[in-house]
């Protein structure tokens, strides 16, 4: 297989379909940190022309790690619908990129083509598109899942309340939950960071959230982001859990870096739906971030872009309520300032959708990024216009435990104000019943905690 082509005068030969993929990607520096980025624009632009010349199938037959040797391989092409397949194998990936921008093409479409793609093909079509195509594409398609209420319908942008404390303090993290609902963030999801990994430790923080959501009746959902093994014991143990949660990588050997594998993700799926409270039957919460199979030494000479659209080639297989991408959080070393951050935070958001997965986005930055927060405030009105599901909401912006910046309890209710989005709306409903809410705007009362010590 020939991967050449000639640009104003110079030829450029590439090795292998990953040198293609890899050398066609948007600059990142964790791509120029493993030695695989383009040497120039120029090469940049020949690998995106030889790659918008490969056919599905040729795609399909050179995954990131071979079928025999990574079992997240096996799960992204084992879930293939080979039906559908069979009817885009011969599609260039140019024609794709036109197929899923052409007017005609609508999101019922594309939901049902992607069911017969390889995570290869998402990220090698995303290549190939601007920020604008990006946000058209992902526009197109919605992707709704139903935990204790329902995410993702049209003209809706939900919210994580992420009251996360140093010191795991119940008071401390009862009280940021209620600024956070006081504003509108927590349809999506109550979910805390523990500083505490331990049973005892998770199994207190989701009382005490449950407490929260029963007392006032709130329709979501609570979620203690530990290891995996840790809420499954602690599930097992009668504490009350709404969504089971896990970080993912693109790989075998990268999962196996977290202490995960598929076997034990199977596991943890199958407990929770059967323990988890929530009426669901979408129970599965997962985090991915550009960067994290290099960070393991673990992405076998891929790109960033490719590992990133594996972890949610393995998130469908599960079903998700919502998945998140931390597009900023691991640092400059994989996303060097604010351009490839909100690039990534676009090209996530897309890859989702196109998976088939209820997609929002953590869009932050660490204190060391070339990042600003009205960069991030950027990429949230880009994301919201995209259709992301949720976006996170960390009291003033400035999460007082993982110590990295992203957006406040202020942002969603700014973002649903300024492009005409909504709450949830069973969460919507509740906040009108308690008065934080009416008409769809929010009241004199919103933002003020001591809301809900007064009753």
């Amino acid at each position: 297989m020939l991967l050449r082509t000639k640009l104003f005068g110079a030829t450029y030969e590439f090795a292998s379909v990953k040198e293609v993929l890899a050398k066609a990607n948007e600059e990142k520096s964790g791509d120029r940190q493993a030695g695989i980025a383009a040497d120039s624009a120029a090469e940049r632009v020949a690998a995106r022309y030889v790659l918008a010349e490969l056919d599905l199938q040729t795609i399909r037959d050179n995954p990131a790690v071979p079928y025999d040797d990574d079992e997240v391989t096996r799960v992204i092409d084992d879930g293939v619908n080979e039906a559908i397949f069979r009817e885009i194998k011969g599609w260039k990936v140019g024609d794709l990129r036109e197929w899923l921008l052409a007017d005609t093409t609508d999101g019922d479409m594309i939901k049902r083509v992607s069911k017969g793609m390889t995570a290869e093909m998402v990220a090698a079509v995303t290549k190939l598109m601007s920020n604008l195509d990006l946000i058209n594409g992902a526009k197109k398609v919605r992707i709704q899942a139903q935990c204790n209420n329902t995410i993702g319908l049209p003209g809706t942008l939900a919210s994580r309340n992420q009251p996360n404390h140093p010191t795991d303090a119940v008071e401390g993290i009862r009280a940021s939950i209620y600024e956070g609902l006081s504003l509108g963030s927590g349809d999506s999801v109550i979910g805390i960071n523990p500083s505490d990994d331990t049973v005892g430790s998770v199994a207190r923080l989701l009382e005490m959230s449950q407490e929260v959501i029963d007392r006032w009746e709130i329709p979501t959902q609570n979620c203690v982001l530990a290891h995996v093994t840790t809420q499954m014991e602690a599930l097992t143990r009668g504490a009350p859990m709404g969504l089971m949660f896990q970080s993912l990588a693109g790989t075998q050997k990268a999962n196996e870096s977290f202490g995960i594998d598929v076997d034990l993700l199977d596991e943890a799926y199958d407990l929770a739906r059967r323990h988890c409270n929530a009426t669901g039957p979408n129970v599965m919460y997962f985090e991915t971030g550009q960067g994290t199979a290099l960070s393991a030494d673990a992405h076998y000479d891929s790109d960033q872009l490719v590992m990133e659209a594996r972890n949610y080639g393995l998130a469908r297989r599960y079903a998700p309520y919502q998945v998140n991408t931390v597009v900023g959080f691991i640092g400059p070393e994989y996303l060097y300032d604010s351009v490839q951050i909100i690039r990534a935070g676009l090209e996530d958001h897309f890859m989702g959708k196109l998976s088939g997965i209820s997609m929002g986005c953590d869009a932050c930055y660490t204190n060391h990024a070339r990042a600003t927060q009205n960069d991030i405030e950027d990429l949230g009105v880009l994301l919201a216009t995209a259709g992301c599901n949720f976006f996170i909401g960390v009291p003033m912006g400035d999460d007082s435990m993982l110590s990295y910046q992203s957006t406040s309890y202020h942002d969603a209710p700014s973002l649903r104000q300024a492009l005409d989005l909504r709450p949830i709306p069973e969460f919507e409903e509740w906040m009108e019943s308690v008065g934080l809410m009416a008409g769809g705007k929010l009241t004199a009362k919103a933002g003020d905690a001591s809301f809900f010590l007064q009753r």
